[in-house]
């Protein structure tokens, strides 16, 4: 049965983030901030000087004041990550805080999220409704939601739909509702938020912007499904490089590229096991990597060189006399090659390497 316009109200599901990126220093700074803060202080007796002090802590650490400094705590609230009123903060909050890969942090945050998140809850303010759940419970039974199905959940009120979800028949009538009221106008920033928060979730995945569950998205999109939604972590990936630029100046003395031993302008961070077959992990590990210029990465890149266990140069067959004769002394300085990297390069060779 069709529902009334009278489920779409002003108190819609609300969320904003002041960082987007759960693994950047200044989400775990802030997180574990508050966490301290909790820690050191009787929380029980919160009140608005309490929290003035808090906002003063965690100031400290990501230089935020007023409406932003207040929105980079509610949005820990908001998730779940911490209780209302700082009465506690979920039990997986430290191990989130001493998670060594990405992909344990998303684990957790999954888990903290799907437990604990209500997103019209703040730290002054409670609520107990669940919207990642009706979300989740709404997916299974229609499939997939596209971005005006997302925005047309945003608008309902949990409450109304006891059994926890909405209908195909019910949704349609929500998008309608959401249209009507030009939701998505007024609020684009909020959605924008929502799907970033539903991104990041463990099996779910987006595919050309609708959301599937992972294992429904494999049987439909099946071998293609990699490329579909493999996208790169662009501040992860500049840690990554970094770091493999920090590899070289400590060995060389300098930045260089880590075969021609030259100071390049520009070096790229290249992957051994390709960015697109490799785990989270994997991805930005940068013993993934080795610190080239432009022309060897495009080589190394399409395989028509690698490297033997002893840093030899590989050459294809593919490759022309005159390349393979400038090419032949190059070698990867055993500086370079340890445990991790041998495992990388033995992939590379099986599975990149034209020979």
């Amino acid at each position: 049965m069709a529902q009334s316009k009278k489920q779409i109200y002003e108190k819609y599901w609300s969320i904003t983030l002041a960082y987007t990126d759960v693994n950047s220093k200044k989400f775990i700074d802030t997180l574990k901030a508050i966490v301290n803060f909790i820690n050191s202080n009787n929380t029980s007796n919160f009140n608005p000087k309490m929290y003035q002090r808090l906002q003063e802590e965690v100031s400290k650490v990501n230089g935020l004041t007023g409406t932003s400094l207040r929105k980079s705590i509610n949005q820990f609230v908001k998730l779940g990550f911490i209780n209302y009123k700082l009465s506690s903060y979920h039990k997986d909050c430290t191990s989130f805080l001493e998670a060594r890969t990405t992909r344990k942090r998303r684990t957790l945050f999954s888990k903290i999220v799907y437990e604990n998140s209500s997103l019209n809850r703040d730290i002054t303010k409670d609520s107990q409704e669940r919207e990642i759940n009706f979300l989740l419970k709404t997916l299974e039974e229609v499939g997939k939601l596209t971005k005006e199905d997302i925005v047309a959940l945003m608008t309902q009120k949990i409450s109304d739909y006891p059994r926890g979800y909405l209908t195909e028949e019910e949704l349609d009538n929500a998008k309608q509702n959401a249209d009507e009221i030009k939701f998505y106008e007024r609020k684009y920033n909020q959605v924008s938020h929502f799907r970033t928060v539903l991104g990041k979730l463990d099996d779910l995945v987006f595919v050309s912007g609708e959301l599937y569950f992972e294992e429904d998205a494999k049987v439909i999109f099946g071998e293609d499904l990699k490329a579909e939604i493999r996208v790169r972590d662009n501040y992860l990936h500049r840690l990554y490089k970094n770091q493999l630029k920090e590899e070289s100046e400590e060995k060389e003395g300098e930045i260089m590229c880590m075969v021609e031993l030259l100071d390049y302008p520009s070096l790229v961070a290249s992957h051994i096991k390709p960015f697109i077959k490799s785990s989270d992990e994997e991805a930005y590990d940068p013993e993934n990597g080795l610190l080239l210029s432009r022309n060897m990465d495009a080589l190394f890149d399409e395989g028509y060189i690698s490297f033997s266990d002893d840093g030899k140069i590989m050459l294809s067959k593919e490759l022309s006399n005159d390349l393979k004769t400038f090419l032949n002394d190059y070698r990867l300085k055993k500086i370079y090659i340890t445990e991790k990297r041998l495992k990388y390069l033995k992939y590379h060779r099986q599975k990149v390497f034209k020979k």
